[in-house]
């Protein structure tokens, strides 16, 4: 971990140099950019090195997390866009399993500020909650921007790969610093990313899987949901070889516009394009690796391993789709999981985000993305349907009388499933 601890550092400090003194034959950024950033990295630079003191404490006072066991842990793959964070959120209410919280992914890594904050909460909650019931006013108006995109408040579980900020390896930096070709690598972390780092990277992670479950039981089943984790599909498998994987697909019309614009506010509000103009067809190319890299490191894997599962159909029975995935994965649905279930299936009423965006406003055509991705998207699309076609509430393990479904399964609302519009070509 010292070596990542300098190696983390030093790309930093290059980042930063790069930041304000581009290489020969970038463009300089706008003030507008130096300004941002002026205020940004001194703040970044000093969570991360928070973070870095709370991993340094728990190798002195809980070195015991190491020996913890990653037993068959769950990961929530697939693009992004494509319904992963309904599906994360959905399995969270299985009380077998544990992941990360956004609280814990963006403030507490580590086993010693994961106790600190959890103290302090405790000793809140003794007094009436004052810090809770200011946090609580804070986190609805910091997050509420973000609620047609991605719903977001701390206590809600979230993509761990957050966890990976302190180690430079969470692809989202590539906002702020997208003229860094270290962290252009992470979305191509399987086929690009040099064998050292990537162990190295590895190691990290496994570290942070480690520590979660040291707080909140051992014993757990680690649930962790990352779409951003697509271009690491084949390290994970490797890592952990008894890990099960549910992968989720959308049609990459739509899966393209709909990440591109997820992204629009921090593109202008760090003004991206100033310093790297090719950034969205950078994306938009690194989005396509994206489908081959699931293909290629999942493909193969066992159905009784690796459920794949299309956006659609997750829209249209999301309750009877989990009950699928947990037979299919071999998985118990316990009481917890099952009242969830059938909760989400006694909604009527049809979700319709406000987050809307077209192919056109990116420049983007149906037509060519079909070309290059749509062979490799209807391979995995035909996977899933065989998967999930014939089965039934009674081979996931319902009977006729509790079939969390009911009557009314076409008509659950799904949070993150906001519709495209593309003009005549959708």
């Amino acid at each position: 971990m010292l070596t990542l601890f300098f190696e983390s550092l030093t790309n930093l400090l290059i980042l930063t140099y790069r930041t304000f003194i581009p290489s020969p034959g970038r463009p300089r950024p706008s003030a507008k950019r130096m300004l941002v950033m002026s205020g940004f990295i001194p703040l970044f630079a000093l969570v991360q090195g928070i973070h870095w003191i709370g991993f340094l404490l728990d190798e002195i006072f809980y070195r015991g997390y190491r020996r913890v066991e990653i037993r068959e842990p769950l990961f929530v793959l697939g693009v992004p866009r494509s319904g992963t964070t309904y599906l994360h959120r959905l399995t969270a209410n299985d009380t077998a399993l544990t992941t990360f919280s956004t609280w814990e992914c963006l403030f507490a890594p580590s086993v010693t500020q994961r106790r600190f904050w959890l103290g302090l909460g405790r000793i809140d909650a003794r007094i009436g909650r004052p810090l809770g019931r200011m946090l609580d006013w804070i986190e609805r108006h910091a997050f509420k921007g973000l609620d047609a995109v991605h719903a977001m408040r701390l206590s809600d579980p979230e993509e761990d790969y957050f966890a990976l900020m302190p180690a430079l390896a969470c692809f989202i930096l590539v906002i702020p610093f997208p003229q860094s070709d270290l962290l252009w690598q992470i979305g191509l972390f399987d086929r690009d990313m040099p064998e050292a780092r990537r162990a190295r990277l590895m190691d990290f992670y496994h570290r942070c899987l480690q520590r979660h479950l040291f707080v909140h039981g051992p014993e757990k089943r680690l649930l962790s949901k990352n779409a951003a984790f697509a271009p690491l599909a084949g390290s994970l498998a490797a890592r952990f070889p008894d890990a099960r994987f549910v992968v989720c697909l959308r049609e990459p019309h739509a899966t393209l516009p709909s990440q591109l614009s997820s992204l629009e506010a921090g593109i202008n509000f760090f003004d991206v394009l100033s310093a790297c103009p090719d950034f969205r067809e950078r994306l938009t190319n690194q989005l396509g690796f994206y489908y081959k890299n699931l293909e290629r490191a999942l493909g193969e894997q066992p159905d009784e391993r690796c459920v794949w599962v299309t956006m659609r159909a997750l829209q249209s029975a999301p309750a009877r789709l989990m009950l699928i995935i947990y037979a299919q994965l071999g998985l118990p649905a316990n009481e917890k999981l099952r009242g969830a279930l059938a909760r989400h299936a006694s909604e009527s009423g049809t979700y319709r985000s406000a987050h809307a965006y077209s192919l056109e406003q990116f420049g983007l055509f149906r037509g060519d993305i079909d070309r290059d991705l749509g062979p490799v998207f209807a391979r995995l699309a035909a996977r899933a349907a065989r998967t999930t076609a014939d089965a039934s509430p009674m081979q996931s393990g319902a009977t006729p009388g509790d079939d969390p479904m009911g009557s009314s399964s076409t008509r659950t609302p799904v949070r993150h499933a906001e519709p495209i519009h593309c003009g005549d070509s959708c």
